[in-house]
């Protein structure tokens, strides 16, 4: 009987994905990138400014930790010790060294360096999602307003969501009040992973390519039957099977293609690859990619750059991942010729404290932080603004939430006077920050 096929059919399309509301917006042609595309490296509990960006080494023992500096590629610019492979490509990179979020708390603040909003009220710990805090993200308002015909979503987060432990998410990394069709296409993956594959991106081994296509052939027939799907959903489930027919959108996730030496160059970390895979969604023709930091086994801080506890140490662990990561991203896309349409940017989701605490580390700090910008029009070898004599305040060039969001907004050629209708029917603009034009 068509109606018994018809359950026991869509049992197995759903055990492959191809009818859930999860799967992402895509189109059916992949084309051309003929925007500029944004790399953001989330860095997951926020790496200090006096060991990175922002060095204070003139001031007391306790403010400026026991790390030296470097010189960089920019005449008077000195970083953090242990940044030797940046430090040698400053001249394609402007840093912002007075950021202020003035929250202190990892979900609150990170809503507003995501959404350019800030979170009521601030201050807020473990955080939940949803009204009066469902700003969109960048990468929301980026699948709205951001068409995009590569194949795939124009908005892509990885490799997991950014959480306080215990995996207690952080608000404002979905579409908000824009409503789920909207949110950034999320890959939960390991890249550095020996036979690293998308879940749901390839057929399993019991569906050979006739009887994949005798079920889009059983699902166009029972398109429009009552109860069987709404229109979103039926949306989803059609692009989500345009994805698979696709061997270009699959071949962007394929890092096997790349040279194993390049790869070595990355790092063979969890975040290492996730920045390789991002520089390769971008070629493919995505216009927003979110890399998160996720813990790394085994180190200080639940590897996080959550540094409450031997911040000196911690660093020293932690860096090498992300000074290779980063500097490889940043001279590979050069190498390529894709840097001048391609911002990098390195963030998180606030500063960390100038006074070191009773147990050798750096704790939260929403007055002042630094974060950097590479790409996409940025002018490298750039300072941007400054910070006190010990790193806890802004001197000069305050930067906002909204100011980067805003800039990021203004690299994809969004204009800043978009707007979004919230649920009530209320235009509303897409920022209320300025683009920070000291680093053009």
């Amino acid at each position: 009987m068509l109606h018994d096929l018809s359950r026991r059919d869509c049992l197995r399309l759903s055990a492959l994905g191809l009818a859930g509301a999860a799967a992402p917006s895509l189109s059916a042609v992949p084309t051309k990138k003929k925007h500029k595309s944004v790399i953001v490296l989330f860095l997951l509990g926020a790496p200090p400014q006096h060991e990175t960006w922002d060095p204070k080494p003139d001031a007391p023992a306790e403010i400026r930790g026991d790390h030296g500096t470097i010189a960089s590629a920019t005449p008077g610019l000195r970083l953090g010790e242990t940044m030797v492979k940046t430090a040698k490509i400053t001249n394609k990179i402007a840093v912002v060294r007075a950021f202020q979020t003035n929250d202190g708390a990892h979900s609150s603040s990170a809503y507003a360096m995501t959404t350019g909003y800030a979170h009521t009220p601030m201050q807020v710990e473990n955080a939940k999602t949803g009204a009066p805090n469902d700003w969109p993200s960048v990468g929301g308002v980026v699948r709205k307003l951001l068409n995009n015909e590569s194949g795939l979503p124009s908005a892509i987060t990885l490799p997991e969501q950014a959480a306080n432990d215990g995996n207690l998410t952080w608000p404002g990394q979905d579409a908000g009040f824009l409503g789920r069709r909207y949110d950034p296409w999320l890959l939960n993956c390991d890249p550095q992973a020996e036979k690293f594959e998308i879940p749901g991106l390839s057929l399993p081994a019991d569906v050979p390519g006739e009887r994949f296509d005798a079920r889009q052939n059983l699902l166009k027939g029972l398109d429009g039957r009552a109860g069987f799907e709404d229109a979103v959903h039926r949306t989803h489930r059609s692009n989500a099977l345009e994805m698979i027919a696709s061997p270009e959108t699959r071949k962007a996730f394929d890092l096997n293609r790349e040279d194993p030496k390049l790869r070595d160059r990355y790092g063979r970390t969890r975040f290492g690859q996730s920045c390789l895979l991002a520089r390769r969604l971008v070629e493919a023709g995505v216009p927003l990619v979110r890399v998160n930091w996720t813990r790394v086994p085994k180190m200080l801080n639940n590897g996080a750059w959550d540094t409450h506890k031997e911040n000196s140490k911690g660093v020293k662990e932690l860096m090498p991942i992300l000074d290779a990561a980063y500097a490889t991203l940043i001279e590979d896309l050069a190498d390529r010729g894709m840097l001048d349409d391609t911002m990098v940017v390195w963030v998180g989701e606030f500063g960390r404290t100038p006074k070191i605490n009773g147990a050798g580390g750096r704790d939260h700090w929403g007055k002042v932080g630094s974060f950097a910008m590479a790409g996409g029009g940025v002018r490298g070898g750039t300072v941007y603004g400054a910070s006190d004599a010990i790193g806890g305040y802004p001197k000069d060039g305050l930067v906002r939430p909204q100011d980067y969001t805003a800039t990021i907004f203004h690299t994809l050629g969004i204009p800043l006077e978009s707007e979004l209708v919230d649920t009530l029917g209320r235009p509303l603009a897409i920022t209320r920050g300025e683009v920070i034009r000291g680093i053009y």
